[in-house]
C-alpha cells in the first residue's frame, strides 16, 4: 500500500508539471495578454468606430487613424485576433480587420492588420499602433483623413484632395454609370466607389504594390475576378498624378473604363482573355466620344502606317504594366479596335453577348474560339484575318 501511495503522489507531480508545460506552450505568454482578452478589447474598440465615439476609442488606445476615417460610412467593423506575440508587458498581434461600406459592400472587406499592445501602470492593455500587416494594402485612412463625397451613382473617398476635385471625379462617374448600363446591361450594382489618395505612391498602397509599377496609369480597378453576389464592391483607384495630365475627354473615357470593369466583373473569370476584358472597357470608355481610330490608337496607327501589321491579337502578357510602354500602348488600341470590329460587324448586343458567352467557359482553352463560332458564327483565325484587314482600313 505504502508504495502504491508513493508511486501515487509521484503521478500527482509529474501531471501537475504536465500541465504547466501545456499551459506554458498553448496558452497565452506568461505575464502577457491573451487572445481573449486582446479580443475583448478590440470589439470596443469596433464599436467605438462605428459610434464614432472618440472617448471610447481613447480607452483602447491610441487615436492613430481614427479622426481620419469618421466620415466614412460604415456598415460594419469588426477585428478577430489570429495570434499573439512577445510577453510582459510589450506584445504584438496578428489580427483580421473587417469592414462594410454602407450601400455598396454586399459582404465585408477583410484586411490583415499588425497591432503594437502595451500594458500601462494600472494594468489594463492599450493598442498602441494598428497598421497594414506587412503583406496587406493599406486602407485610404492609412494615408490621412477622409473626404466624403455622394453622387447620384458614386461614392467618392479622398485623402489630400479638395472637395472640390472630389466632386469632379464624382460627376465624371455619374456620367460613366448610365454610359456603362446603356451598353452592357441591368445586371450589375448600378454605382461604383472612387478611391482618390494623394499621390501614386498613396495608390501604390492601397494596391499594396510598388509605385513604380503605376507611373503613367490613371486608374485601376480593383475587385474579384467572377466574383459572386455577394461580394465586397470594387474599387476604382485613381493615379492622381497620371489623371491630372489628362484633357476632359481623357478623364472621361478612363473613369468610363473602369465602370465598365465594375459592371462586367461578375461575367470576367480566367476564361476571358485581356484583350477582351480591356477591349471591351475601352470601347464603352470611348462610346460618347468623337475620338477617330487614328486619335485613340496612335501607337498602332503609327505601326500599321510603317506596314507593321499585328499578326495576331494581343496576349496577356502584353498588358504587362512593368513591360515596354509601347507595347502595352497597342494591346489596349488593339482589343478596342477587335470589340468595335465586332460592333460594326454583329452589332453593340452581339458584342455584349461574346462577353458573357466567353465567360461561361471553364477554361481559357477554347473560350474565345466556341464563344465565337456560338455568338458569331466565325472562326478566331477567320476573325483575325477580318481584324487586321480592319486595322489597315482604318488606320492605314
Amino acid at each position: 500500500m505504502a508504495g502504491r501511495g508513493r508511486a501515487s503522489r509521484s503521478g500527482v507531480v509529474a501531471l501537475v508539471l504536465l500541465l504547466v508545460s501545456l499551459v506554458a506552450c498553448g496558452g497565452p505568454p506568461a505575464g502577457g495578454i491573451g487572445k481573449v482578452e486582446l479580443q475583448r478589447i478590440l470589439d470596443g474598440r469596433s464599436t467605438a468606430v462605428l459610434d464614432r465615439d472618440r472617448a471610447a476609442f481613447l480607452r483602447t488606445g491610441a487615436l492613430g487613424w481614427f479622426e481620419n476615417v469618421r466620415g466614412v460610412p460604415l456598415q460594419s467593423w469588426s477585428y478577430r485576433v489570429t495570434a499573439v506575440h512577445g510577453s510582459g508587458d510589450e506584445a504584438t498581434a496578428d489580427a483580421e480587420l473587417r469592414y462594410r461600406i454602407l450601400g455598396y459592400d454586399n459582404a465585408p472587406v477583410t484586411s490583415g492588420r499588425t497591432l503594437d499592445l502595451s500594458r500601462r501602470a494600472n494594468g489594463h492593455w492599450y493598442v498602441t499602433s494598428d497598421k497594414p500587416a506587412k503583406k496587406s494594402a493599406q486602407q485610404l485612412w492609412d494615408q490621412g483623413a477622409v473626404t466624403v463625397v455622394r453622387g447620384r451613382h458614386s461614392l467618392v473617398l479622398g485623402t489630400g484632395q479638395s472637395s472640390e476635385a472630389l466632386h469632379s471625379y464624382a460627376d465624371l462617374a455619374d456620367h460613366a454609370v448610365p454610359t456603362v448600363t446603356g451598353a452592357w446591361g441591368t445586371d450589375w450594382t448600378g454605382h461604383v466607389v472612387l478611391l482618390v489618395p494623394g499621390s501614386v505612391e498613396g495608390m501604390a498602397g492601397l494596391l499594396g504594390s510598388p509605385a513604380s509599377q503605376y507611373r503613367g496609369i490613371a486608374a485601376v480597378t480593383t475587385g474579384e475576378v467572377g466574383g459572386p453576389p455577394l461580394a465586397p464592391a470594387d474599387r476604382i483607384v485613381v493615379n492622381p498624378d497620371a489623371y491630372a495630365l489628362l484633357g476632359p475627354v481623357g478623364k472621361q473615357v478612363v473613369i468610363t473604363h473602369e465602370t465598365t470593369h465594375v459592371a462586367t466583373r461578375a461575367h470576367t473569370n480566367p476564361a476571358t482573355p485581356l484583350w477582351l476584358s480591356e477591349g471591351y472597357a475601352d470601347w464603352i470608355g470611348y462610346l460618347r466620344t468623337d475620338r477617330t481610330p487614328a486619335e485613340a490608337a496612335p501607337e498602332l496607327a503609327r505601326a500599321v502606317g510603317d506596314g507593321d501589321v499585328p499578326s495576331r491579337l494581343p496576349t496577356d502578357k502584353d498588358f504587362g504594366f512593368g513591360g515596354d510602354a509601347t507595347t502595352l500602348a497597342q494591346a489596349y488600341e488593339s482589343g478596342w479596335l477587335a470589340c468595335r470590329l465586332i460592333t460594326e460587324r454583329w452589332g453593340d448586343e452581339r458584342l455584349g453577348e461574346f462577353y458573357r458567352a466567353v465567360g461561361d467557359h471553364k477554361s481559357r482553352t477554347g473560350s474565345v474560339e466556341d464563344a465565337m463560332k456560338k455568338v458569331l458564327g466565325t472562326s478566331l483565325d477567320d476573325f483575325t484575318v477580318q481584324w487586321r484587314d480592319y486595322l489597315r482600313a482604318q488606320l492605314g
